[in-house]
């Protein structure tokens, strides 16, 4: 960013990820500061990409998708070009909500979400095991949630 962020920049961000829909006159008044200079910082922090996007957070229940796994995942390196293919089969699938490079015990984890075990035993047996550059899985499965907070570990102040 070509500007150095300031506290009022700051408080602005995590109000933000506490309620993204939020007025602009609530906004201003939540950080001290009239609604035109506040309307300017948010389109500044947009503009600078600080700020990605906005998005409506979605109960998974509320659709049906009653199954969230972590899926670990190595990879069978010695195929050829086995990097980018697993990449872009991995795009194709839209359980698959996250996919991370990881270290550790595996080379990636994979979020999914489904609507129940069968349709994830589905998923698994009938798609991800069909990708041949997958060379072991270990899935995780959910129980419940216990913390998932929208708001990035910063000192905000």
């Amino acid at each position: 960013m070509s500007d150095k962020l300031d506290k009022i920049d700051y408080r602005i961000l995590k109000v933000l990820q506490e309620n993204s829909k939020i007025t602009n006159l609530d906004l201003s008044k939540k950080i001290g500061l009239s609604p035109a200079p506040t309307l300017e910082r948010v389109k500044k922090l947009e503009n600078n990409k600080v700020i990605d996007s906005y998005h409506g957070k979605i109960n998974p229940l509320k659709l049906g998708l009653n199954v969230k796994t972590f899926v670990l995942v190595d990879l069978a390196w010695q195929k050829e070009n086995a990097f980018e293919n697993f990449i872009k089969k991995i795009n194709e699938i839209q359980e698959v909500v996250e996919c991370y490079i990881v270290t550790g015990e595996a080379d990636f984890m994979m979020k999914i979400f489904c609507k129940d075990i069968p349709a994830y035993e589905q998923l698994l047996f009938k798609t991800l095991t069909q990708i041949e550059e997958i060379e072991r899985m270990k899935t995780l499965m959910t129980l419940s949630t216990v913390k998932e907070s929208p708001v990035l570990p910063f000192d905000y102040e």
